[in-house]
């Protein structure tokens, strides 16, 4: 068997030995290369269950080959025996420092008799209990992204953890909100050298002091002890940020599409929407918030009236994710129509605000909505290009953080993307919140001088949802 040596008592870090499950290489494939100084050793029956698991166009099949692509490059650029195990710093361009073992030889089962050992997962728990027998002096951990792996291995006594690399963040709880608000005495601390402009009908602030390090591009203030204060940040520089008043859209003569705002946080999101300087917005919150309503008011504000965009493509994921829309008769658009019932209650709500038009005008405007919105499967976004399109993605909490990046890449020249979501719904059965592609992108693009963000906070469906999203 690889024998991972045992370190000398000089060593300054006791390096660990981190037993992967076949989970993790297929949640990452660079994994292998995310375990610093430590050494990774992998049991024959890991390598098994990647090879049952290459066939097929899934997400997890693709990363099965791709670690399988990694695992042979390796060992086809050594020479001589495994039993040493295969240097990591070259493969990982110096990420990690420390060596691969592969299993080259049958370990004795250690593991207890009431343990069947025809499961994959008890012949894995059984080489890690082995290999702990073999190096007492040395920490030995099994790392799987399968909870009932996990309790197992300590029902066995054998230290095991999640794979939390991607993760980015431990506590949703900190992810960004893109909006706070200000102490009271923030204008008396920060007024000294403030200088103010007017341009374009809005109002700019120039100022300086120690809160302004903190704030981000394209944040939202509010507050400050003025109750109806507030601005958003378009320019920061150390201890200097330049503040500009909102449009205020909670007002009826700033209506878009005949929808206002009904809280702050609508009225910042819709600021966002409706500002063709920024090119990526997220907008996260619970049910009922007016994520999707204001989205499309906007998109068609900007599409039909002020001609921004040529046209409005919606889509979102259909979990199971990735999975074929089927190959009865129907076009792409008649297919995804079930997955867009959402689409259709919101375009209702919006026809409905149109109260002078009457009942042919409406049935007019409804043709011509539909022959502006397109409604596209994820799965044929590979090499496309959008130009000038206003893209909406729903339900953007089922998206790993590649598949996100697979789509934000389609944005040509123009284009402007929306990524909706709710963190705290996520079906898809291989994400967490932490995880999700939409806590990535908000996290990554925060503070880019052309992408928002918000989280919505109050419901505004109805009183009985808002009831039954606090009772129930």
């Amino acid at each position: 068997m690889g024998s991972p040596a045992k370190r000398s008592k000089k060593s300054p870090v006791a390096t660990k030995l981190f037993v992967l499950d076949t989970n993790v290489l297929m949640h990452d494939p660079t994994s292998l290369f995310r375990f610093d100084e430590h050494d990774i050793f992998l049991p024959m029956m890991t390598l098994e269950e990647l090879d049952n698991n290459k066939k097929g166009m899934s997400e997890v099949s693709r990363n099965a080959r791709q670690a399988s692509r990694f695992l042979d490059q390796m060992v086809s650029g050594t020479e001589g025996t495994l039993d040493q195990g295969i240097p990591l710093a070259e493969p990982s361009q110096g990420g990690a420092t420390g060596n691969l073992f592969l299993q080259t030889a049958p370990l004795a089962p250690t593991t207890p008799a009431h343990l069947p050992l025809g499961k994959a997962d008890n012949l894995i728990l059984s080489v890690v209990a082995a290999l702990r027998e073999q190096h007492p002096g040395r920490q030995v951990i099994l790392v799987s992204k399968d909870i009932n792996m996990r309790i197992k291995s300590r029902a066995l006594g054998i230290a095991a953890e999640d794979y939390t690399n991607d993760k980015v963040l431990e506590d949703t709880d900190l992810l960004y909100t893109g909006f706070q608000e200000l102490p009271a005495d923030f204008w008396d601390a920060h007024s000294k050298g403030m200088s103010s402009w007017q341009e374009g009908g809005r109002t700019f602030y120039k100022l300086s002091g120690p809160l302004c390090k903190s704030l981000m591009v394209n944040e939202f203030l509010f507050g400050g002890g003025q109750e109806d204060f507030s601005a958003i940040v378009r320019e920061q520089t150390g201890k200097t940020v330049v503040l500009e008043t909102l449009k205020d859209y909670t007002h009826q003569k700033n209506n878009v599409w005949g929808i206002t705002a009904r809280n702050r946080e609508q009225n910042f999101a819709l600021n966002l929407l409706m500002d063709p300087n920024i090119d990526f917005v997220t907008l996260l919150g619970q049910a009922g918030t007016g994520k999707t309503l204001m989205t499309l008011a906007a998109g068609l504000a900007m599409t039909l009236e002020k001609k921004l965009y040529t046209e409005i493509i919606v889509t979102r994921v259909t979990v199971p994710v990735g999975e074929d829309i089927g190959f009865l008769p129907g076009t792409e658009e008649e297919k995804m129509t079930p997955w867009m019932g959402a689409l259709e209650d919101n375009l209702d709500v919006l026809n409905q605000s149109d109260q002078e038009a009457g009942e042919w005008g409406r049935a007019a405007t409804r043709d011509l909505i539909r022959a502006r919105i397109k409604v596209k499967s994820l799965n044929f976004m590979r090499g496309r290009t959008f130009l000038n399109k206003f893209v909406i993605i729903d339900e953007a909490q089922n998206l790993t953080s590649k598949q996100m990046k697979t789509l934000i890449t389609r944005a040509g020249p123009g284009t402007k993307i929306i990524c909706l979501g709710n963190i705290a719904q996520i079906d898809t059965p291989y994400l967490t919140e932490g995880s999700s592609g939409l806590t990535y992108v908000v996290d990554r693009f925060k503070g880019w001088a052309h992408s928002g963000h918000v989280t919505l906070q109050r419901g505004e469906r109805s009183r009985l949802a808002d009831y039954a999203a606090e009772t129930l």
